[in-house]
C-alpha cells in the first residue's frame, strides 16, 4: 500500500525536492497486450499496473517508489479509472482524494493527461510536472530520476520547454516508439538536451536498424516540462480536447467534479497524446537521451521475462509461463 507518508524509500539517498516539481502517473490504463499473462497471474481483469511482476510490488508501487526519490508525495498525482477501483483502491486507499484523478472511463493518454494537468494547474499553476507511465521496467531508479531531475533543470531555464527521456537502445526493436533526435541545444549539468527530428512509431526492422545506426532512441513516454507548457502544446495541437476540459474547468476541485467528468467521458473520443500532440509538436520538443540503465516497456509478455532475467528473479508464478 502506498503512503503519503514518503517512509517507502527512508533506505535510499533521495535526490533533492523542489516545491515546484510535481509528478503524475498514468495507471488508467486497460493493459490489454499483457492480459493474457496477467489473467492467468491473478486469475482476474486487473492491469499489469495493478499487478506485482517484478518482485513483491505491483508496478505502480515500484513507479510511485521511483518518483519519491525526487518527487514529494504530496505532490503526486496517480491518474486511475473508476472501473479498476477494486484493483487500485488496495493500493492507493491511504492517500488523499486531491492525490487521486479518477476518469470514469478510458478515453486514451490525451484525456488523461491533460485532465491530471488541469488538477496540478488549479493548486500550483506555475509548477513544473513530470509524467511517468506505470508500466516501467527500470534497472537503476536513482540514475533514471537524475536524469528526469536534468530535465526539471532545463524547465528552469527555459520555461517553455518540454523534454522527453530517450533511451539508448540495446536492439531494433520494431514494437517501441522511436525519436530521432536532431542538433543539441543545451546542458543540463553533464547531460546533453537535443532537438527531435522525428518520431517513428513502430518502425520496420530495416528502419529500427537504420534509426539505432544514427543514433535514435526509445521513447519512454517519461516527459517534463511546465504545466504551462504542456496545456500550450494541448492546446495548440488538439484544440478540441482543450476546449472541451475548458469547458469543465470550473468544476474540477469542487463537488460536482465527477459528474462533469462523467458527463465529458462520455462524449469524449479516444486521444492518444503521442499522436495528436507529440507528433505535431515535435518541433518545439527537446529529448535527452538516458544512459547506463537498462529500461523496458512491459507491455509484452516477453519483456516481462526478460526483465525479470535481467534482475535475477525467478517468481512462483513462472511455472505459468506461456509463449510470448
Amino acid at each position: 500500500m502506498i503512503s503519503i507518508s514518503g517512509d517507502r524509500n527512508d533506505a535510499y539517498t533521495r535526490l533533492p525536492y523542489f516545491n515546484d516539481e510535481w509528478a503524475i502517473i498514468l495507471a488508467g490504463g486497460d493493459g490489454t497486450r499483457l492480459k493474457p499473462l496477467t489473467r492467468t497471474l491473478t486469475g482476474d481483469e486487473r492491469p499489469k499496473q495493478f499487478c506485482s511482476l517484478l518482485g513483491e510490488e505491483t508496478l505502480l508501487e515500484q513507479t510511485w517508489c521511483r518518483t519519491e526519490l525526487m518527487i514529494s508525495p504530496e505532490r503526486t498525482l496517480a491518474v486511475v479509472n473508476s472501473a479498476h477501483e477494486p484493483y487500485y483502491d488496495p493500493i492507493l486507499s491511504n492517500l488523499p482524494a486531491q492525490s487521486l484523478v479518477v476518469q470514469s472511463e478510458n478515453r486514451g493518454t490525451g484525456a488523461a493527461i491533460l485532465y491530471s494537468l488541469l488538477r496540478v494547474a488549479a493548486r500550483a499553476p506555475l509548477a513544473s510536472v513530470a509524467i511517468f507511465p506505470s508500466d516501467h521496467f527500470v534497472s537503476n531508479d536513482m540514475a533514471f530520476m537524475a536524469h528526469v531531475g536534468a530535465a526539471f533543470q532545463t524547465t528552469r531555464r527555459k520555461p517553455e520547454s518540454v523534454v522527453l527521456l530517450g533511451i539508448r537502445p540495446d536492439y531494433p526493436e520494431v514494437e517501441y516508439g522511436w525519436i530521432e533526435p536532431g542538433e543539441p541545444v543545451s546542458l543540463a549539468d553533464e547531460y546533453e538536451i537535443m532537438t527531435v527530428e522525428r518520431f517513428w512509431e513502430k518502425p520496420p526492422h530495416s528502419t529500427a536498424q537504420k534509426l539505432m545506426a544514427r543514433g535514435g532512441l526509445w521513447n519512454s513516454f517519461v516527459m517534463v516540462g511546465r504545466v504551462s507548457a504542456f496545456l500550450g502544446l494541448i492546446k495548440n495541437a488538439a484544440p478540441e480536447l482543450y476546449r472541451a476540459f475548458a469547458a469543465i474547468r470550473r468544476e474540477l476541485g469542487s463537488m460536482s467534479e465527477a459528474e462533469a467528468v462523467g458527463e465529458l467521458y462520455s462524449v469524449l473520443p479516444l486521444t492518444n497524446f503521442s499522436e495528436e500532440v507529440l507528433v505535431p509538436s515535435s518541433a518545439s520538443l527537446g529529448v535527452l537521451p538516458v544512459r547506463d540503465l537498462w529500461w523496458s516497456d512491459l507491455g509484452e509478455p516477453s519483456r516481462v521475462y526478460n526483465s525479470l532475467s535481467r534482475i535475477g528473479i525467478k517468481p512462483d508464478w513462472d511455472s505459468m509461463r506461456m509463449s510470448a
